[in-house]
This record gives C-alpha cells, sequence and structure tokens, in this order.
C-alpha cells in the first residue's frame, strides 16, 4: 500500500464495484487512492444468508485485488462501522479530499453527505432518481407501465419509428404459460456456471465478527464474485437459456429452483455488471434471430422498467415509507420463513428450500408465494421485509422496501401496485407443475382440517380488509364472489386457526 499522503481518496462501496463507474471512471491511479470498508455493525444488523456475505465480502476482496492490479493504491479495511473505516483510513492516509458515488440508499448518501465526503452522481442505473422525480412530478399517479414506456422511447431500445418493435409494449400475457413437463429437463440441460472456491473464499472469516449470524446454506460457487465470472453467467443466459425464458417465467416447479430465469440480479446489484450492457447483450439476440421478442421484451421490461422503477420510488418516498402499513398487518414473521419450524405447506416448502440452499427464488415464488402468504396472513410488512433483505442474494435496501412495501403486500396503500397480489391456491396450483396435487392440503377447499391456507387466507383477507379495498375497482370481482359464500363465518374461524398455527410453526 502507498505510503503518499494527500491523495485523493474514492470510497468505494460493496454494491459499486466497477471501475467503469462516475466514481472511478477516468482517475489516475497515481494521484488515486481507493477506500473499501468492511463493516461489523452491517455484518451484525440482522441475520443473513451465508452465501450472501460470502457473496459480498468476497466480490469486494477480489475488486480490491483488481484495482491493484491496475495501479490503484487500495485500502480494504474491516472496521467496527462505515464511520469508523473512514476516520480510521483519514488518521492513516490525510487524503486531499474523499470522493464517493452517491450510494443507492437515501441512508447512505445522507450518511456521506453528514461526513463531508464529496459525492458524485449515481450513475449504476440508467434512470437518475431526480430524473424520475421530474417524470413523476405533476402525473398524480404512476406505474410501471408509464415509465417503461417512457424509458422505452428514450432509449430506443426495442423501437422502431417511434413505436414499439412488434406493435405492442408488452408482451407480458405471452409469459404466463402454465408449466409444462418438459420444463425442469430443459431447465437442467443447461446448469448455471459454478465458480471454483479460493484461497480468497477460505479466508473470508478472517473479515466477519463473532457474532455474525449466519442463515442457509453455505457458498457452493453459485453466485460470481467476479467480473469475469458475472460475464460468463450473462453469456449464458443470453446464448442458452434466454430464449426459453419468455413463455414460462411465472412457472414454478418442485426442485427446479432456476429454471429459465437469468441468475444475474445479484451481479447487477453488487456492480458486476451494468443494466446497459445486459439489455445490449439481449437485445442483440433478438437482432440476430437468436431469441424471440416476447422472451427479449420481458426481460428488457424486469431490467429497464421494474428495476429502475423501483430504485426511483425507493430514492423520492417519504422517510416513512419502510414502515408503511396501510392494511394494519401486525402478525409476526412465520418461524417457517426464518427456518425455525417446518411447513406441510408444499409450494412454501419448496420456495424456502430454494432460500436455504441458494439464497434465491424467483420473482413469483417471492411475490405469489411468499409474499402472498404475509399478505393474506396479516404478517407486519417491516417484518418481512427485514427477512427478505437478509435471505435474498440479490436483497439490498432500495430493492426490498418498495418491492414488498409496495408490491409484495400492498403496504402503501397502492402506490405502486394498482391492487394487492394475492391469490387462493387455484393460482398456485395453475402455476405450478406439481405444487398442489401432492399437498396435504386441497386448494379446492377453504373450510375443515385439509382447506388450502391460501384459500382460506384469501376469503378472510378481502373480508377483513373490506373497508380498505371494496373500492378498488380491480377486484370488484373478488368482493362479489365473496358476498356470495354461504359459509363465510365459517372461513373466519378456519382463518384465524391457520394464522395462529402459522405464526406457532405448526402449519
Amino acid at each position: 500500500m502507498s505510503d503518499e499522503r494527500g491523495l485523493t481518496t474514492v470510497w468505494v462501496w460493496g454494491d459499486q464495484l466497477d471501475g467503469r463507474l462516475a466514481h472511478l471512471r477516468g482517475r489516475d491511479p497515481g494521484r488515486t487512492r481507493v477506500l473499501m470498508v468492511v463493516s461489523d455493525r452491517k455484518l451484525i444488523e440482522r441475520p443473513w444468508h451465508h452465501q450472501k456475505v460470502h457473496l459480498v465480502v468476497t466480490a469486494m476482496r477480489r475488486f480490491a485485488a483488481r484495482l491493484e492490479s491496475d495501479g490503484f493504491a487500495v485500502d480494504l479495511r474491516r472496521a467496527p462501522s462505515m464511520r469508523d473505516g473512514l476516520a480510521a483510513h483519514v488518521d492513516a492516509f490525510d487524503p486531499g479530499e474523499v470522493v464517493a458515488m452517491e450510494p443507492a440508499s437515501r441512508l447512505g448518501t445522507r450518511t456521506l453527505a453528514e461526513l463531508g465526503v464529496t459525492l458524485v452522481d449515481n450513475d449504476h442505473f440508467l434512470c437518475h432518481w431526480r430524473e424520475f422525480a421530474t417524470f413523476r412530478a405533476g402525473r398524480g399517479r404512476t406505474t410501471m407501465e408509464d415509465f417503461y414506456r417512457w424509458r422505452r422511447r428514450e432509449t430506443g431500445w426495442l423501437m422502431q419509428d417511434g413505436e414499439p418493435v412488434g406493435g405492442r409494449w408488452n408482451l407480458d400475457t405471452e409469459n404466463r404459460r402454465p408449466p409444462d413437463a418438459d420444463i425442469a429437463p430443459r431447465a437442467a440441460a443447461d446448469p448455471p456456471v459454478i465458480d471454483v472456491l479460493d484461497d480468497v473464499d477460505a479466508g473470508l472469516s478472517d473479515w466477519l465478527p463473532d457474532t455474525i449470524v449466519l442463515t442457509g446454506d453455505a457458498p457452493d460457487g453459485m453466485w460470481a464474485t467476479s467480473r469475469e465470472g458475472a460475464l460468463e453467467r450473462l453469456e449464458r443466459f443470453t446464448t442458452r437459456v434466454l430464449p426459453r425464458f419468455g413463455d414460462h417465467q411465472d412457472a414454478m416447479v418442485t426442485g427446479a429452483w432456476h429454471l429459465n430465469h437469468s441468475l444475474l440480479s445479484h451481479a447487477l446489484n453488487l456492480g458486476l455488471l451494468h443494466p446497459r450492457e445486459v439489455i445490449d447483450a439481449v437485445v442483440e439476440q433478438y437482432a440476430a434471430g437468436a431469441a424471440p421478442l416476447n422472451a427479449v421484451e420481458g426481460f428488457v421490461r424486469q431490467v429497464l422498467g421494474w428495476r429502475e422503477f423501483l430504485w426511483g420510488v425507493a430514492r423520492t418516498a417519504d422517510d416513512g415509507y419502510p414502515t408503511r402499513d396501510a392494511l394494519g398487518a401486525d402478525d409476526p414473521l412465520p418461524p417457517a420463513f426464518a427456518g425455525d419450524a417446518p411447513t406441510a405447506m408444499r409450494c412454501v416448502d419448496d420456495t424456502l428450500t430454494s432460500v436455504r440452499q441458494h439464497a434465491y427464488a424467483h420473482h413469483i415464488q417471492r411475490l405469489m408465494v411468499l409474499a402472498n402468504l404475509a399478505t393474506l396472513a396479516g404478517v407486519r410488512p417491516d417484518a418481512l421485509t427485514d427477512w427478505m433483505h437478509g435471505a435474498f442474494i440479490d436483497a439490498y435496501d432500495w430493492v426490498m422496501v418498495p418491492n414488498v412495501i409496495g408490491m409484495g403486500t400492498f403496504a402503501d396503500g397502492g402506490e405502486v401496485a394498482t391492487k394487492p397480489y394475492v391469490s387462493g391456491g387455484a393460482y398456485i396450483d395453475r402455476m405450478s407443475l406439481d405444487y398442489c396435487r401432492p399437498c396435504r392440503y386441497d386448494r379446492t377447499k377453504r373450510t375443515g382440517e385439509d382447506a388450502c391456507p391460501f384459500t382460506t387466507l384469501y376469503w378472510d383477507f378481502l373480508d377483513r380488509n373490506r373497508d380498505v379495498l371494496a373500492s378498488n375497482h380491480r377486484i370488484g370481482r373478488a368482493y362479489a364472489n365473496l358476498d356470495r359464500l354461504g359459509d363465510l363465518d365459517a372461513v373466519r374461524a378456519r382463518a384465524r386457526e391457520v394464522r395462529e398455527r402459522l405464526a406457532a410453526g405448526t402449519l
């Protein structure tokens, strides 16, 4: 490490691991020292999945080594907190200036401003949050679809003469096909890329506090901790998996945890990949005739639309947004979620098995199994957010807060989603190959000991939240059906039992 004092320090956070971004782009290694801090306080703030901790800390160490090979002096240090890490660095090196790219989160940005760090705009996203705020201003309610169409026009991706390629903005209806018997074998034929664990991985324990609480299975090389590994995964997805991504992206199959999903979100959210290069690579496959439009448009919508929209929401929402609870949900997180109890619900068990083994579940499992169950049962939205933040490989504050508070639980009262994303067992049966048929619970029943908890809780949820939701035109038919039920008292009684057993870990 260089002994020179007075150099400019560039503080690189653990999800900014890209030398092409604003904080490092164009920097002279001879005049720059890089600071990276592994914070004990962050590592003990909640239980973390073992693979998530390994991913972030190991990726930081590998990025530090890469910067050193490029000629930068790097101060990678473990400290009690981010503030303590900066203070120790300043004492050691007396930098002329400390510069950082604004963190993805508002809290991180506020912290750096309080510390007197010079901030440059975050360009790890394609739409800066101030641009998002300007777009949203004066529009009343802005949906993701509004935002997505604007970004398509602005960027030109999948556009021709000012109109969407293929004549439609959104091909979502072609991407909700139920699974068929061949889906799992087809996915298994293209297994994910696996990294070889080496000495960098073996030294992880030296960077962890003794009081850290780790959950889930140990690292197995599934997740890329370097740019090289991330590029290998991007190449695999675009050339081998993308052509099948569209049709069944909402499908669920027991044991087939990745199916045709990209497994790129962890690399995108760390900075190992940039969204621009990912979208370019996917669109090029369509231009070459190697991938169908519904697959390509569906993926672009997730990255250019949903991912960017969520960051804009997270950065522009009020300070109270993370604790919103429009439906008054106050039940605890089910012990099954945290791995403290088994469950006989096959869909939940399979999804949680995937989380335990891989720190991952795809978007429909997160939304229509885990968040659906939590919403129906009245689980506290902030408790679900906190658990998902620690459990998922790609989770960060800006990701999980609007996903859970806005989309997953309707806790923001409709600011992000136009209706609660809830369902009974019928939807899960339709979109899964084998969740419901062998399950001990019957998705067609709403009362009785063998009634599907999702089906029971769905009707009870509508009943409990009538005052808030009955005026929502998107679920008017559901309330018309609720009013026709002749066994609502029995449904209420069964729902109380289900919620009690879910909270006790005996369901």
